[in-house]
């Protein structure tokens, strides 16, 4: 994990970054900038190249025009003369992914790359295109001899989520690519990892003595972690209707969150160490049966409304979606680990489109302090006391206790001590993929999903989706776009005597 030491992040080491699909939005909103936020900060070689696929014919000149906009998007803290940098190291090659002559065509560039940039025959191959490419152009890749490290060179893949759509799908991609390249030369790359605040639950965890002592059962009453978007689904019906809330974000995002909040104390900050950790969470969460996944899971799909001032239509209204469409845009769940730390302790999880606030944070409530101190004063229930980690927009630390509020009688009122990171610290502008591109390119696994991880999340995923599809739309809400969502998700808390922590402006107050 970059950073993990004291010293200073040195430059990656040489070499071409390939990119399949190079073209494509996600190149252009998210990679792109964050390779000139890596040139910003001096963490990229001088002997770096870049070599960009597609089908768009639109030759090398095309190719470094669809560079300078992307870069100009991201003006923030980068000086311009960065466009010139990337642009004369920059080729581009079209053609179908299943065509075998475009592979030799890249082996070729490969060389006149490693000729002309020096970059010592090292090769990143990132796969910022459709799930169903990932299998043909890694086959594609080992059938050309591109994946083979020689002479201490090395070839590492980058693959994007979604990484299958069910069990049996992750199961197979990784049994096929697997058959080309070598666990350690995969990198499962989920954005949210590379997110300062992501990172910093496992410091915050591992480095305050006063926490770790209290991160368990005996003092947590429960867990409850939000990921909202404002967004809906706007043009991406097709692919969204496909997939829905539930494939799209829980095996992923809020996994991710789930496992580095309620991990073991690895042995090191090591790649290895880290992924076991947290593959033992996921492997410790209670399987649902049919019944608790019809109890314990809620979904909906957003109607009208309005978000940020704009007008919302239906999702079956969006292009592209059917009009009858039974696909989530909205899950929450309850979830159980069956292990020693975290035994009778309930994790809430949601996510959603179209909601009130763009927001993502996790709430961790303490268990309430013995009210007999307090029987001769009007002390119903004293105000909870939790500790937030605001993963974005606002990214810090809240920490909600109770004081005495002024006066003669003993009345306690609950108050929020809160750190901005923008605050305390000088940050600069990111996408969130600098530290991932980067620790690639450095060979740090850390921030990467290993294969058993992949496969134990959609474990827990898959009873909720044989569920859903053995009931069919009997139990599918329409919530109000600009919404929190749902009202059954409010009462999936509400019936444990717990509520949700808002999504609203300000993330204050409680749903």
């Amino acid at each position: 994990m970059t950073g993990a030491g004291n010293g200073k992040a040195q430059p990656a080491p040489p070499c071409t970054l390939v990119i399949f699909g190079a073209t494509g939005d996600l190149t252009r909103r998210l990679l792109v900038p964050a390779l000139r936020n890596l040139k910003r900060d001096g963490l990229l070689s001088d002997n770096l190249a870049l070599i960009g696929l597609a089908s768009r014919d639109i030759g090398d000149d095309g190719f470094r025009k669809h560079l300078s906009d992307g870069m100009a998007q991201f003006k923030a803290g980068a000086g311009g003369a960065d466009v010139g940098w990337f642009t004369e190291r920059a080729y581009y090659l079209n053609g179908r992914f299943e065509d075998p002559g475009v592979f030799q065509s890249l082996a070729r560039k490969l060389k006149e790359a490693e000729a002309t940039h020096g970059t010592a025959g090292n090769v990143l191959f990132y796969l910022a295109t459709p799930p169903s490419e990932f299998a043909v152009i890694v086959d594609q890749l080992g059938k050309a001899g591109l994946t083979r490290e020689t002479d201490g060179q090395w070839r590492r893949v980058i693959i994007e989520k979604p990484f299958g759509h069910d069990l049996a799908s992750a199961v197979a991609l990784n049994k096929e690519i697997l058959k080309t390249l070598d666990e350690g030369q995969i990198y499962r790359i989920d954005h949210y990892l590379g997110k300062e605040t992501v990172q910093n639950i496992m410091v915050f965890r591992f480095a305050n003595g006063f926490v770790e002592p209290l991160w368990n059962r005996d003092h947590i009453d429960n867990i409850r972690i939000t990921v909202a978007e404002t967004v809906s689904v706007e043009q991406r019906g097709r692919f969204y209707d496909r997939t829905g809330a539930l494939r799209d974000m829980v095996p992923n995002h809020l996994f991710q969150l789930l496992t580095l909040i309620a991990m073991e104390p690895p042995s090191g900050f090591t790649a290895d160490a880290l992924r076991s950790e947290k593959s033992k969470v996921l492997d410790a969460v209670h399987r649902l049966s049919p019944e608790a996944a019809r109890r314990n899971v809620v979904r909906g799909q957003y109607g009208d409304g309005v978000v940020g001032g704009k007008t919302i239509v239906p999702y079956r209204q969006a292009p592209d979606v059917p009009a009858q469409s039974t696909t989530e845009t909205y899950v929450a769940m309850k979830l159980a680990i069956d292990n020693w730390r975290w035994a009778g302790v309930p994790f809430y999880l949601r996510t959603g489109k179209a909601l009130a606030s763009r927001r993502s944070y996790i709430t961790v409530q303490f268990k309430q302090a013995p009210l007999a101190l307090f029987r001769d004063t009007p002390v119903e229930r004293l105000p909870p006391n939790d500790l937030t980690l605001h993963i974005q927009p606002d990214e810090g630390v809240t920490l909600r206790f109770g004081v005495k509020m002024p006066g003669p009688a003993v009345r306690i009122d609950g108050v929020d001590l809160k750190f901005n990171y923008q605050d305390a610290f000088e940050t600069t502008p990111s996408t969130g993929y600098e530290t991932l591109v980067y620790d690639c390119m450095t060979g740090d696994a850390s921030l990467f999903q290993r294969a058993d991880s992949i496969e134990a999340g959609w474990r827990v995923v898959q009873p909720v989706l044989d569920a859903w599809k053995a009931e069919g739309a009997t139990n599918l809400p329409i919530y109000q776009a600009g919404s929190s969502g749902p009202e059954e998700a409010n009462q999936l808390l509400r019936r444990d005597g717990r509520r949700w922590r808002a999504i609203s402006a300000d993330g204050l107050g409680d749903d």
